[in-house]
């Protein structure tokens, strides 16, 4: 790549990475899609965006880590039950077509921001349930779900993990975001990337940019969710994810 074409790869990066942190989920919805226009076969792309994708949870970790935004045992809980879940949805995706699934995602992930959009009080205030061993079980079967689609699909699968820590634990959406972004952009993503590397192929050569473009995308975007609070989070949310089922649905 030339020069022009490294600087443009930096910005589809960087955007793409700081809207995703902002929002909570959403970097594949423009930084994949770029892989492949600039050359890449699908498959390579996904490796290397999901490495990629890495560095923003590194940026978004290093802001949030400064507000102590994360309950220790709560993290722990979402990693142990979304772990397993990433790397069997990651070992099963390169062997199987997709279209469809892509298209069902399309339409959850739509739903997921015309339902927040209907609910104008949802996540604006913290309001902690479903922490007894049943809601516990429930929901931590869920983020294993989640977990399988993070490994295996590509855009939005961390809207899905936002809105369930919003919906069923009674998080607000400051702090899901805070969550999903150090937990799904830095471990979960981590080990999607590690599994695709091993079975498929990372473009190397791009990585660099990419990496930067993430590192410094994620952690403004997290700065800008933690200045700006939960209600531009939420229009956030829900424009990202609109916009990610209408992308999954037409291809």
């Amino acid at each position: 790549m030339n020069w022009l074409d490294q600087l443009l790869l930096f910005v589809i990066s960087l955007l793409a990475n700081l809207f995703s942190a902002l929002a909570g989920g959403g970097a594949g919805l423009i930084q994949l899609p770029a892989l492949i226009f600039l050359g890449l076969p699908f498959s390579i792309a996904l490796a290397t965006h999901k490495v990629a994708t890495v560095a923003l949870g590194i940026g978004a970790t290093l802001r949030h880590m400064r507000g102590g935004n994360l309950e220790p045992k709560f993290s722990v809980f979402i990693l142990a039950c979304g772990l397993p879940g990433v790397i069997i949805g990651a070992s099963v995706i390169l062997h199987v077509p997709d279209q469809i699934a892509r298209v069902a995602l399309g339409i959850l992930t739509m739903g997921l921001g015309i339902y927040s959009a209907l609910s104008p009080n949802l996540g604006q205030q913290a309001s902690s349930r479903n922490r007894d061993q049943q809601g516990m079980v429930t929901g931590g079967l869920i983020i294993f779900l989640i977990g399988v689609l993070n490994g295996s699909l590509t855009s939005g699968t961390g809207l899905f993990l936002t809105l369930w820590l919003v919906r069923w634990f009674g998080l607000d959406y400051k702090s899901a975001v805070a969550y999903t972004l150090v937990l799904v952009g830095l471990f979960w993503n981590a080990s999607g990337a590690i599994t695709l590397g091993v079975q498929g192929e990372i473009f190397w050569p791009w990585l660099p940019v990419l990496l930067l473009g993430s590192l410094i995308g994620g952690y403004l975007g997290a700065h800008l969710a933690i200045i700006k609070g939960n209600k531009v989070i939420k229009r956030s949310y829900e424009v990202i994810a609109i916009l990610i089922g209408i992308k999954l649905i037409i291809g």
